[in-house]
């Protein structure tokens, strides 16, 4: 597909980057030439330094052949009219990423007159994600499919985890009602395995279950074994304002530390019911005097990732049973980074990313199989995916076990009708169904690609 991206900061060159490894042709557009230097592999992108709201740059990256503008400035008002343009100039998909908090339900209600295909709040996405991280303490990230149905689930396995050192086929007791484990990670390797594979101290299983059955079986392993009742958000961002404002919805206690005044009084007004401590967040003392070791659960959103990454170790130092969220904006180390202790690592120019890349594969579609949700999981190197059956196709109506799958590649799971089936070799894939898919292979586009 021929894409055009404009605006150049963090997120744009993250999608620009994750969309030319798709094959995608890309086609990026700032105002800043030194933006546009920091890109990471420029030989198959096209860099156009200017006005990306303007038609005649547009027409310099070849808007008459674009099948997809993503306009992602700083600006909300700019990339909803970039996006304006672009459908005016006959581009059948845009996408505007829109941050203000005041706008979100505003462009939800005029986006056809708008013109607009999708409209992407990667802060608001970024809260959705840590919301359900907190959730559950032992949970090191946690992500929906089918509609909030099933939920991807990855926990440490610990001495005291029931499932440590257990031959997967020896699991039946704690595996059933459609849960199944899809990947592990162990010293580096990524694994999806078979039922004879013990699982270890260490490794880092992610399991695909039922939502209604997901506590109850963690409960089993051992994993929680209370609910989260108090949060502590340092920093003040516009991922803690919608973070906060999730969170009370639920009936939790909410304290947000924030250092500029004036931006405490904007929570305060915002945000009824949270408390709002004006202070610096890296002040031990005053962490402390707020209790933070007793503290269900820390999320540290702080300006830099270097701040984050601090008080996250301090924290699990002073309160190790809290459930720890870390935003990483920048640092790409992740072979250091995996090996602190961290609970959970949260990147939202990669949620964003990888929502645009979902909605790509779905307008690639060429056999009506859609890609409805798609996580890229244990550093880019497998993906998760949730298609949805429209047609019949080679896949369809054949009992799996007569099927010819690749390598590395399982399904987990098959909804039918709100029913949830965890698939054996004499069930059937059909027209309707929606079909959750755990790969190492990157890219698929349409179901009928699972096949050798």
């Amino acid at each position: 597909m021929n894409i055009i991206i404009v605006g150049c900061g963090r997120v744009g060159r993250s999608i620009a980057e994750q969309l030319n490894a798709e094959g995608h042709s890309v086609r990026v557009i700032d105002t800043n030439p030194q933006e546009l230097d920091r890109i990471y592999d420029t030989e198959n992108i096209m860099l156009i330094e200017g006005n990306g709201a303007t038609m005649t740059v547009l027409r310099e990256a070849e808007i008459q052949n674009c099948d997809l503008l993503i306009a992602v400035t700083a600006t909300d008002e700019l990339n909803l009219y970039t996006c304006l343009l672009a459908k005016n100039a006959g581009v059948q998909s845009t996408i505007a990423r829109v941050r203000n908090p005041g706008y979100i339900s505003d462009v939800s209600v005029i986006k056809d007159d708008l013109k607009l295909s999708l409209a992407i709040n990667p802060e608001f996405a970024c809260a959705g994600e840590i919301a359900r991280l907190v959730k559950y303490v032992g949970v090191s990230s946690i992500s929906s499919f089918a509609g909030g149905k099933i939920d991807l689930i990855k926990i440490e396995v610990k001495e005291k985890t029931a499932i440590a050192n257990k031959r997967i086929a020896d699991l039946g007791s704690v595996l059933k009602g459609g849960i199944r484990i899809a990947f592990v990670e162990r010293y580096g390797e990524l694994h999806i395995p078979s039922g004879d594979f013990t699982l270890r101290v260490g490794d880092m299983v992610s399991f695909v279950a039922p939502s209604a059955a997901a506590a109850k079986m963690l409960r089993q392993l051992g994993v929680i074994s209370n609910k989260t009742r108090t949060v502590m958000i340092l920093g003040g961002s516009k991922i803690a304002f919608y973070l906060a404002k999730i969170l009370r919805e639920t009936g939790l206690s909410v304290k947000i530390f924030e250092h500029l005044p004036e931006r405490c009084a904007e929570l305060s007004e915002d945000l009824p019911g949270v408390m709002i401590i004006n202070g610096n967040a890296m002040d031990e003392d005053l962490l402390v005097s707020e209790g933070v070791d007793r503290a269900d659960a820390v999320v540290c959103l702080m300006d830099t990732d270097e701040e984050n990454m601090l008080a996250s170790l301090y924290v699990k130092q002073v309160n190790p049973k809290a459930k720890v969220v870390t935003e990483l904006g920048n640092l790409k180390f992740d072979s250091v980074i995996d090996k602190l202790p961290l609970d959970s690592v949260i990147r939202p120019k990669q949620l964003t990313g990888q929502f645009i890349i979902r909605y790509v594969r779905g307008m690639q579609n060429t056999i009506g199989n859609n890609v409805e949700t798609m996580y890229k999981i244990a550093g880019d190197r497998a993906e998760v995916l949730e298609f949805s059956v429209r047609e019949k196709s080679a896949v369809t109506g054949v009992p799996l076990s007569r099927l010819n799958f690749k390598d590395d590649l399982q399904i987990v799971c098959i909804g039918r009708a709100g029913k949830l089936i965890t698939p054996g070799g004499n069930d059937t894939i059909e027209k309707g169904d929606s079909v959750i898919v755990v790969t190492k292979h990157k890219g698929l586009t349409d179901l009928k690609a699972i096949l050798k």
